[in-house]
């Protein structure tokens, strides 16, 4: 701290004490702009302050600047010296984090590019997906396929964890289900595989469930298999009920050397197939999750919606159901639909 800034401070308050002018004010700001330039610290700042009043109300004056009032300085350098240490700290955080949210926001994006998936078009078969994470990276996974002719693939994935351990795991899924490379295979065997590559590569604190299925448009047959994965619902026009696709089988990575059984439905016109993660049915709604009955209802509600407009719809029925509170889950919502 040098001599020059403490005697050009000195006369500025003098000149302000004497006169308390704007003009005064204005070059005491202007200063204040150079003790920032030179890393002044508060505490230093109160330091030159209390010498400055100390040389002008020395002699005649001297009473008037009583031992009162060099406490009470003496007490707000101590103070700001936590402030000022306490702020920097606070500072840096808030940098960090600001660092570490465009991270994230690179990351998702990134994340969006490569997990991209297209629904595939089939005649006689429409389909409709959302998928919304509860932060900026997604922890849920859709993954379509389809030749065009006679099969599609569905998978619908959901990682136990968050983040961006929960993205790379996703990105493993849909690299796995690439290299499978064909609409027809069998669900249970993409299971299998992919279970494999899982529990040789991922922590064993993370784990994956997972629903795939396969639908046959020349036979209207949709061929499905489970790991661990919150059942499906299939819903039948003609009865107007909905059957839970109950099928066993264990989270990815569990164990090395798992056979997932498939099973097998038929589909008729205006049947629907509905694949959901676990943020739709442990979704809060007035401290208790939703049922999977009102979720039944919701669906229901809105059947002759395509179901495309079916998922978001249902996804803003949750939403307001849940008062519109952030996420607590990545919630992803599949709908499958028997055209013809």
């Amino acid at each position: 701290m040098t001599k020059e800034i403490k005697k050009q401070y000195g006369m500025l308050l003098g000149q302000y004490l004497k006169n308390q002018t704007e003009r005064n004010l204005y070059l005491g700001q202007n200063f204040s702009r150079r003790l920032v330039q030179k890393d002044i610290t508060p505490e230093e700042v109160i330091s030159i302050h209390k010498e400055s009043l100390e040389l002008i109300y020395s002699g005649n004056d001297e009473e008037n600047f009583t031992d009162d009032m060099r406490n009470a300085l003496d007490f707000l350098t101590e103070f700001m010296i936590q402030y000022g240490l306490a702020l920097g700290e606070h500072k840096t955080l808030l940098k960090n984090q600001e660092e570490m949210d465009h991270e994230l926001e690179l990351a998702a994006n990134v994340q969006k590019t490569m997990l991209k998936t297209t629904i595939p078009e089939m005649n006689g078969l429409s389909i409709g997906s959302i998928s919304i994470p509860a932060r900026k990276m997604n922890g849920d996974y859709v993954y379509f396929q389809g030749d065009e002719k006679r099969f599609v693939g569905i998978g619908v994935a959901d990682v136990v964890g968050k983040g961006i351990p929960a993205a790379l795991c996703m990105s493993m899924v849909k690299n796995g289900l690439d290299t499978l490379g064909q609409p027809s295979i069998s669900p249970s065997y993409a299971l299998d595989v992919l279970n494999r590559i899982v529990e040789k590569t991922v922590d064993d604190n993370m784990f994956i469930s997972m629903f795939y299925g396969r639908y046959d448009v020349v036979q209207s047959n949709f061929t499905y298999a489970s790991a661990g994965h919150e059942p499906a619902l299939l819903y039948k026009a003609k009865e107007k009920k909905f059957i839970e696709l109950e099928s066993e089988g264990l989270l990815l990575g569990v164990l090395p050397d798992v056979h997932n059984v498939e099973k097998n439905i038929i589909l008729e016109k205006d049947d629907m197939v509905i694949i959901m993660t676990d943020g739709v049915t442990e979704c809060r709604v007035e401290n208790r999750f939703l049922e999977k009955s009102e979720i039944t209802n919701l669906i229901f509600k809105h059947k002759e919606k395509s179901p495309q407009a079916l998922a978001e719809a249902i996804f803003a029925e949750i939403e307001k159901l849940a008062q519109f509170k952030p996420l607590a889950d990545d919630l992803t919502f599949v709908v499958i639909k028997k055209e013809e």
